[in-house]
């Protein structure tokens, strides 16, 4: 990928793995083949025993201005089909994802930074939900996990009006989870992905499973029969006691 192609790029670094958007010509508009790229690369990083945790963002001071408008007159049916299989896929990673956000997080935007586990924003980010503006049913998957992370009224608020707003109504409401200064965004994501990379894996993967819903009898024996076989809990004790840090190696 040029500095010119639309696309996304990836870098892995003790144990983060970074997905950068990129797409500067509109700002970072995802197209139908980065739509189309999604599943494939995260399925690729979950495959990854070195990658503990996805850091999804933007090139440069945008995160993401939703999907691609040319795209969507050209196929929009087909287009919509390939964000909410890049949702999903991003929702179903089954390692810890963060979406760090600089600037507009419009739209599809909005859709991948709600897919993942949390999110960072800086300072005059501003987020939105547009598909009333072009008469776009949002799907059905999506308005709920809007719901399960802001509630209802703010969903509503959001899906009705496709208005934006500001970082700190998103932080009030629970669309964010953090908001930094400017130019502290880097390296308080880049801390706390180092924290996540530092714990359980088994602990993040049944937590992650557990939160997404109702939990069947099967899998909860699952997850106890993966811990009673890990030797997670023997470390972690061990280490605690000992006083340093812990080398989990039970792994997705």
């Amino acid at each position: 990928m040029t500095p010119t192609t639309p696309g996304l790029s990836t870098r892995v670094s003790d144990g983060t793995a970074i997905v950068t958007i990129s797409n500067p010509a509109k700002r970072n508009a995802m197209t139908s083949d980065m739509w189309r790229a999604v599943p494939e690369l995260v399925e690729r990083l979950a495959g990854d025993r070195s990658v503990r945790v996805l850091v999804l963002t933007g090139e440069g001071n945008t995160f993401c201005a939703g999907a691609d408008i040319g795209s969507l007159r050209e196929s929009g049916d087909e287009n919509r089909g390939l964000a909410l299989a890049a949702e999903e896929a991003l929702a179903a990673f089954p390692k810890p994802s963060l979406a760090a956000i600089r600037g507009y997080c419009v739209g599809g935007g909005s859709q991948l930074a709600a897919a993942c586990d949390l999110r960072f924003a800086e300072e005059g980010a501003l987020f939105g939900i547009t598909p009333a503006k072009l008469g776009i049913v949002y799907p059905a998957a999506s308005t709920q996990r809007l719901v399960r992370l802001v509630g209802p009224a703010t969903a509503k608020y959001l899906l009705f009006s496709g208005e934006l707003i500001d970082c700190e109504r998103a932080l009030r409401t629970g669309l964010v989870d953090e908001v930094l200064p400017e130019g502290e965004l880097d390296k308080r994501v880049a801390d706390f992905s180092a924290v996540l990379a530092s714990r359980s894996q088994l602990t993040q993967a049944a937590a992650k499973e557990f939160a997404a819903g109702p939990t069947s009898p099967e899998r909860s024996a699952y997850w106890e029969e993966q811990a009673r076989g890990s030797g997670d809990t023997a470390e972690g004790v061990t280490a605690f006691l000992e006083r340093r840090a812990p080398r989990f190696d039970w792994t997705v």
